[in-house]
């Protein structure tokens, strides 16, 4: 199957695609920043029969972030997939005086998707054959805060490259999930007790249903049918009403403030 490098690769839905791809056959390129994380998981996938190769790197890090992109374009060690899914949530005002959380967050989960994506398909391009997947999010359908703003452009970037490749044999998908079992929102610090049960997914079942959308050349993979239908419903609302919606959600989704 070749070998497939996964951004964020450690735990949630990157670790999951780790596992999945690891078992479809494919060897792996990991990347993170815990070091232990990445031995932890290495290790793991090593005690499948895997080949794991492991790189430390902070994508926030412009030259760390280089450094992923000279492995990925490596003609010598050829990547025949990309998953673009290191990030983080972000539990924040617009109106933050420091900007630095928003700042980090442009670097990991727009530039370094825009970077990594094109060094993927420079390399793969002579080969004529490779996959993108970038995991986006249900989020950058509607209006909560610069997440769903970051998100909405990953979407939008990951059809525009799907346009450009169009006919080079390289496949691009932006996985677009819901709410997801991981430790995702707790480390975001954002509260997630509101949200009913049957609204959040697993995410090995997320990753297998993106996988499949991958093999069919699907460039929008938006797992479960009761999601696909609420965004297709969100695309057809009027604008107004999608920020309503977005306000509801975000007011439940806050930590109450807390007094001494």
């Amino acid at each position: 199957m070749g070998v497939a490098l996964v951004t964020g690769g450690t735990s949630g839905i990157g670790a999951a695609f780790a596992r999945s791809l690891a078992a479809e056959g494919y060897d792996l390129v990991l990347v993170a920043r815990s070091a232990d994380r990445l031995e932890a998981m290495a290790s793991e996938l090593r005690a499948l029969g895997r080949s794991v190769e492991i790189l430390q790197a902070d994508l926030a890090d412009r030259s760390d972030v280089g450094r992923v992109a000279a492995r990925l374009e490596d003609p010598a060690n050829p990547i025949e997939l990309l998953v673009n899914n290191a990030g983080f949530g972000i539990h924040g005002s617009l109106l933050d005086v420091d900007v630095s959380q928003h700042e980090r967050a442009f670097e990991v989960m727009c530039l370094s998707v825009l970077v990594l994506s094109g060094a993927a398909a420079r390399g793969m391009l002579p080969r004529g054959t490779g996959k993108i997947i970038n995991v986006s999010s249900t989020a950058g359908f509607v209006t909560m805060g610069n997440y769903s703003a970051i998100k909405a452009w990953v979407t939008s970037y990951t059809e525009g490259l799907a346009v450009e490749l169009r006919g080079t044999g390289i496949g691009v998908t932006a996985l677009c999930p819901g709410w997801t079992h991981t430790e995702f929102h707790e480390r975001a610090g954002i509260g997630a007790s509101s949200i009913p049960n049957f609204m959040w997914l697993d995410a090995e079942q997320l990753v297998s249903a993106c996988l499949r959308d991958v093999q069919r050349g699907k460039v929008i993979s938006i797992p479960t049918v009761r999601y696909r239908t609420l965004i297709g419903l969100a695309r057809l609302a009027p604008r107004s009403a999608i920020r309503s919606f977005s306000g509801a959600i975000s007011s439940s989704r806050r930590k109450p403030v807390t007094t001494p």
